[in-house]
């Protein structure tokens, strides 16, 4: 057994982070400088109007986004914490202007590391062993550190090959519930004002699935039942999916296999480093297949299985050898219930064929409900739901934008917005903000059409006329993955 007195050193040490921002204190600071970045906002649009040269007007904006983009860096970097997953969700090529995400591309994985004494106290208490019992090898420095765990590389006493070690941070959990109650409060507030969304439920859902996360063992439950899953249904996985240490897990440790990739963020340069021109049809066709990977990966697992791992942001993918993907991280999982993976699976048909009633349909079904006063409603509905769950962006459209007058999303106001669409909602937009990334535009709602034909005909719902609608004869699936 271990003296008593580590339990009380990790005792105090989660006091003293906790106390780094008090609840008070961390909401005062997130208000204040929230206002300031929307009144910034907000009185800049009156003063822009008065300005009738467009070239001068889009300079004027430019100026106006890297002020702004430079007050959220500062309040995510300073705060840290759930504010880092902000920035992974809106620093995106097609939900953000250029000049946020070139600020906060570069947060994703700079939380701060915890300091290895703390690590090694975490994990002699986790494990009930020494350290140096456990460990041939146990790199002190982590291979990178995230809001709520870092992960440093070791390998077990007589093995001989490596394994991650993940380890949470102490005291972090009370600072993330204290943040996201602060977003839920302005979401409230900014789809009463400017965004007809229900952004509320939204963080709702953010909210549950943040919590899992601290469950070291049910996150890995969730990647053993990936792993075989994806394992099981190919004769190849399109993704790797590391293999967990069984019998060493706990609720704030996590060890499993190594695998040695380079994180898709640095791709390029890993390209240039072997010869390749970055820009060139090879280092194209390998995007390519990278990006096909993913995205079939997500497909089966989405609408074959339902449950799903739902952070696909470019710290968890690494590229091996050969281009063959590594998907990491599994605290962000979801299990969607039948009805909804179903309902789903209807709407990217309606996607993929360009059916507005279709999706029409599959709103209902899905227990979205809207409001619309607008002309050519259901063609709006229909390119609201590519802009919200499709990869590629409908025609006309480069990047999002909700304040917009001819947004979608200001068009149809979405009045309810079931909690557990989020992590599909999520998913896809993080998808997106990869090929964006990679300089690829296509269509995941066209590649995953036979994958969603197969469950709706195994649920008994998939009938010869929706072959006829689709101008396909039975039998034949033909999938329009590269329309560029």
């Amino acid at each position: 057994m271990l003296p008593p007195n580590i339990v009380v050193n990790i005792d105090d040490i989660k006091q003293k982070l906790s106390s780094q921002f008090r609840p008070f204190q961390r909401s005062f600071q997130f208000w204040v400088r929230a206002i300031d970045i929307y009144t910034g906002y907000k009185v800049f649009q009156v003063r822009v109007n008065f300005e009738k040269d467009v070239q001068k007007q889009e300079a004027m904006w430019e100026r106006q986004h890297e002020l702004a983009a430079d007050k959220i860096f500062s309040m995510c970097s300073d705060l840290g914490g759930f504010f880092l997953k902000i920035a992974q969700i809106i620093g995106k090529p097609d939900l953000a202007p250029a000049a946020w995400v070139r600020r906060l591309i570069t947060l994703c994985d700079q939380a701060p590391a915890t300091s290895f004494h703390t690590v090694k106290l975490v994990l002699e208490t986790e494990l009930g062993q020494c350290i140096d019992e456990v460990f041939d090898r146990f790199d002190v420095e982590p291979l990178g550190s995230a809001s709520i765990a870092q992960v440093h590389r070791a390998r077990l006493k007589g093995d001989k090959g490596d394994v991650v070690v993940k380890v949470q941070h102490p005291g972090v959990q009370d600072l993330m519930m204290t943040d996201i109650r602060n977003l839920q409060a302005f979401a409230l507030y900014m789809q009463k004002t400017d965004i007809k969304f229900d952004l509320y439920s939204v963080t709702r859902e953010m909210e549950k699935q943040i919590g899992y996360e601290f469950d070291f063992m049910r996150e890995a439950s969730a990647m053993e039942r990936i792993r075989k899953f994806l394992y099981k249904i190919n004769k190849r996985t399109p993704v790797l999916v590391p293999r967990v240490i069984r019998d060493m897990v706990t609720r704030r440790v996590l060890v499993m296999e190594y695998i040695d990739g380079v994180p898709i963020m640095n791709l390029g340069d890993e390209i240039a480093k072997r010869g390749i021109n970055p820009h060139g049809k090879v280092a194209a066709a390998a995007k390519r297949k990278i990006l096909q990977s993913l995205t079939l990966a997500y497909g089966q697992m989405i609408l074959k299985s339902g449950f799903f791992h739902a952070d696909p942001h470019p710290g968890n993918i690494l590229i091996c050898k050969g281009s063959e993907v590594a998907l990491l991280d599994y605290g962000q999982v979801k299990d969607l219930p039948e009805p909804l993976r179903l309902g789903y699976a209807n709407l990217v048909l309606a996607m993929a064929d360009g059916d507005p009633v279709r999706a029409s349909e599959s709103y209902r079904e899905l227990g979205i409900d809207t409001l619309s006063k607008c002309e050519n409603e259901l063609q709006e509905m229909l390119k609201l739901a590519q802009t919200m769950f499709d990869t590629k962006l409908p025609p006309g459209v480069k990047m999002l934008q909700p304040f917009s007058e001819e947004s979608s999303i200001k068009k149809i106001a979405v009045q309810a917005f079931p909690e557990e669409l989020f992590s599909i909602l999520r998913t896809v937009h993080l998808l997106r903000g990869l090929s964006v990334g990679l300089g690829i535009n296509y269509s995941c709602a066209e590649q995953w059409r036979p994958i969603a034909e197969e469950a709706l005909s195994h649920a008994g719902r998939f009938k010869g006329k929706d072959f006829r609608r689709t101008g396909r004869k039975r039998g034949i699936v033909k999938t329009l993955f590269w329309r560029d």
